[in-house]
């Protein structure tokens, strides 16, 4: 067994009370699939066995597919991945959360540096982070209107719907 592959087993093996499921996407990668209320205890099993460090906080936006005749349509959701490096190998715990619940908790109490990634996807994709300890902007200006979020595949600039918008 490799290097690689021994680091990713130990993450594995460390993350296993709290994943749903597990992925290996690519030879240096690990994605695993988690609850919600399971990110701190996931978290904070990385960070006792010092397995790596946080190296960036993501959000996807999964809006609801489209549905056939005759299909309950399902509600769109936000994925958000947490990826820790060590070495080559990466782990990203993946999180959804619903449009309705869009609420995810803080792992700045574990990675004070994690601010930043959380102050983010509160902008930008409307997560509420609970329990963050900045929720000051830092990307949109304060002029920036509530409950609009550029990341979001829904996101319509103004310029596009009011005819500002030049080609080029």
């Amino acid at each position: 067994m490799s290097s690689l592959e021994e680091t990713l087993q130990r993450a594995e093996n460390l993350l296993q009370p709290y994943g749903q499921s597990f992925n290996r996407p690519e030879l240096n990668r690990l994605d695993v699939y988690l609850q919600r209320e399971n990110l701190l205890a996931a978290v904070q099993a990385l960070l006792e066995a010092r397995w790596g460090y946080l190296s960036t906080i993501t959000g996807i936006d999964r809006p609801s597919a489209a549905v056939e005749e005759g299909q309950t349509p399902t509600e769109g959701e936000i994925e958000v991945l947490y990826s820790f490096c060590s070495g080559a190998a990466v782990v990203s715990l993946r999180v959804r959360a619903p449009y309705s619940d869009a609420a995810l908790p803080s792992i700045c109490p574990l990675i004070p540096s994690a601010t930043l990634g959380e102050r983010e996807l509160m902008e930008m994709f409307g997560v509420k982070v609970e329990g963050t300890p900045d929720t000051s902007r830092l990307i949109l200006a304060d002029s920036w209107p509530e409950g609009v979020y550029p990341l979001r595949k829904s996101f319509v600039p103004a310029a596009r719907f009011s005819g500002e918008a030049k080609g080029g």
